[in-house]
This record gives structure tokens, sequence and C-alpha cells, in this order.
């Protein structure tokens, strides 16, 4: 039975274990946090991966899971109300997609791996090549040898470091950060995704059916002197400086960070690469193409992956090279399509100036009473509809690996 060592228990590498264990590998997942991490933002599942998720029997419950948000409200610096709208619309969803907590997800997808040995509170410090196959060191201070290594482990990936090279060589900033945390309940308003445009930047907060709390969310220019990912006190200062004399209830978000569990601030970028693998060591989500959140499309992209990528090396049967290679002539034309959604969706997550933002909700207001209003919508939302799509999924019957 073929070894393979994930490292990441996000959604990418927590469906490749399911799949992986589904063609008869066995998989063991590694990862830096010491449980399942609970935080993140809203995650959108459309097209190619609603049909991954279909084919795992998990379609029902995640749609269970929804999140059921009703509309977008656009408050001015004084709150007043500038426009509404679907808040479907506003994520670009339609038909089946389904919108739910990331935290939620990646549950579902953890109940579902049954018996996969998870190794949580470690993580890989070196990878060599051994006689068919990895030796891996972990930061426990233990060593194995295992057939494959996947690294699912995200944007900063470890595993794309040691085995490729330093991350500024694949990452491509798209000029902004993003912040995510969780914040008191009263900030929100239940199923309503409160935003407050302003030149630059963006922020804002939503509370979904019967949480206990709210998510914030802050969109501004990547500064000269970003703090790292890891630098929490970092973040907390750079955006009190992003956001200093920002009017709504921007104050009060930033009062309420310092007891914010799980915040997360960092650019949002890209990750383009030449080549997902190299020997018996590939990647798969963000680690190797990851889109930014600005694209909404991350998720699906990692649903996808991980299917695409088990099942190619289910058909190589026994031969990881040859499975790696038919991995990316697969998934690399579903990720361009995915990736080129992040810059035009960007300019209109962030306007540049008070006239931007004018035009912006006036034609929110009256896009209820235009003519043909509904193939405008078709026309907007048309984008992510064919990317999501851009792929035909192989059917790859389980088979002893």
């Amino acid at each position: 039975m073929t070894d393979v060592l994930i490292s990441g228990a996000g959604v990418a590498g927590t469906a490749l274990a399911w799949w992986l264990r589904h063609h008869g590998f066995r998989p063991t997942v590694v990862e830096r946090a010491p449980a399942l991490r609970d935080g993140g933002y809203k995650v959108d599942v459309r097209g190619a991966a609603l049909t991954v998720l279909d084919r795992m029997g998990l379609r029902e419950q995640v749609s269970r899971r929804d999140t059921g948000m009703r509309l977008a409200r656009f408050v001015a610096a004084d709150g007043r109300q500038l426009a509404t709208m679907d808040a479907a619309l506003f994520g670009g969803r339609e038909g089946d997609d389904v919108e739910i907590m990331r935290g939620d997800l990646v549950r579902i997808l953890m109940a579902a791996t049954g018996d996969v040995d998870h190794r949580f509170a470690d993580s890989i410090t070196a990878l060599r090549p051994a006689a068919d196959g990895v030796e891996v060191d972990f930061a426990s201070g233990t060593s194995r040898r295992f057939d494959l290594v996947i690294g699912a482990d995200g944007l900063h990936s470890t595993v794309r470091r040691l085995a490729f090279g330093p991350a500024s060589a694949y990452l491509r900033p798209l000029g902004h950060h993003i912040a995510i945390c969780t914040v008191p309940a009263g900030l929100g308003e239940e199923r309503v995704e409160l935003m407050h445009p302003a030149p630059g930047r963006t922020v804002g907060v939503y509370r979904t059916a019967g949480a206990p709390d709210a998510r914030a969310l802050f969109l501004f220019p990547s500064p000269a002197d970003a703090p790292d990912h890891r630098d929490v006190a970092g973040q907390r200062a750079a955006l009190a400086r992003a956001f200093a004399g920002a009017g709504w209830r921007v104050p009060e978000l930033l009062a309420a960070l310092p007891d914010a569990p799980d915040l997360y601030l960092d650019a949002m970028s890209q990750v383009r690469m030449d080549r997902w693998s190299t020997g018996r060591i590939a990647l798969v989500g963000d680690a190797g193409y990851a889109a930014s959140p600005a694209s909404g499309q991350g998720t699906s992209l990692g649903l996808v992956g991980a299917y695409v990528l088990a099942a190619a090396l289910a058909e190589a049967a026994g031969d990881p090279v040859a499975g790696f290679a038919a991995y990316e002539r697969r998934m690399r034309p579903f990720v361009a399509a995915n990736q080129q959604l992040a810059e035009r969706n960007l300019k209109g997550m962030v306007l540049g100036s008070a006239a931007q933002i004018r035009f912006q909700t006036l034609m929110l207001r009256l896009m209820p009473r235009l003519p043909g209003r509904e193939r405008m919508i078709r026309r907007v939302t048309e984008p992510i509809r064919t990317a999501a799509a851009a792929i035909t999924l192989p059917d790859v019957p389980a088979r002893a690996a």
C-alpha cells in the first residue's frame, strides 16, 4: 500500500486524504496547528467543486450548513444606507452554489476521512529523496519515510519552500492586504453583509444565522512596511494605521482586535509556478496555485485539485511521476481560468475614489428598476460561472494503490 504524507489539514489537504483513501492509498496528514482551525471567513463552493462533493456523498451535509445570508447592505461613514442587494448576487452565487463557513466545511471533510492518521501540533522540517520515496524529518524530532509527499499547506507552504525554493520566486502580490477576524456579535447584523466602502479601503462585517459572534473583513493597499504573516502585534498595528480616521463602525471593530482569537492578515497574492511536482513531491491547492481571496474560487480549486490529483495517481498505478504530470495537464487550464478572476474582482472590492463609490452605489440602487436587469446580472456573473466549470472531471473507480 502506498504511504502518502499530506502537509496541511485545510480544505485541500483533508479532501485529498479522503480521495487517496478512497483509491486505496494510505494517507497521513500532518498539521502545524494543535487542532482543526475553526477561524476563517465564509467560502463559496460552485461548479466542478459541487460535483466533487457529490461524488464524496457530502453535498447534502455541506448544503445544510449554508450561511443563509440574505442581503448585502452598503453603508456610508455616518451609517446611512447607500444601497442593498441580494447576498447571493453580491457573492456571485446562483442555482445550487453553496456558501459555508470555512471551519464548517473542514469539519465535515475531517469527519468523513474516517481512520486517516492525523498528526496535529507537528510540521515538516526537512525532505530528503530516498529509494522510491522521501525521508521526512518532523519538528517533533521524529523521522519517517513516505512513498509520496504532498504539500497542501497554503500560501506560505513549507513543502514548497523545502522542495522548490523561497516563496519570493512564486508569490505574485496583487497590491492589497486582507484581514479577517472574529468580533462581537453586536457589531454585525444577522444574515446581512454590511459593507463600508471608502476610497482605497473597504470594511465589512456580517453574522450568520444564530452565530454567537460576527466576522469582520478589512481590505486595504499593501503597506511598504507590511508585517510578517505570523506577527500578530504588528498586524494589529498595521490595521490601526491603515484605517485611522475611518468612520462607521471601524473604530469599534479595531477596538475588538486585541480580543480576536483568530486574526488573519496577509497580502492578497497568487502562487504562479511552472511545475507543481518534483520527484515524489507535489503541491495541491493554495500551496501550488493560490488564486487569492479576490477570486472567490480558492476553496473550489482546493476541492477540485484534491480530486484530480488523487484520480491521476490512481490511474498511474504506481508511477507517481506520470500521475503528477497527468494532474498538471488536467488542472492547469482550470487554475488559469480561476486565477484570472482575481484582478477583475479586486477592482470592484476596493474602489479608488469617492466618485467611483458614488457611481457603484447609484448603479446598485437603480439595478432593480433597469430594463434587462436579468441579462445584466447574467453578464456580471458569467465570468465566475465559466471559470468554475472550466474542467472535465475524470471518473476513476476506486482501486487498490
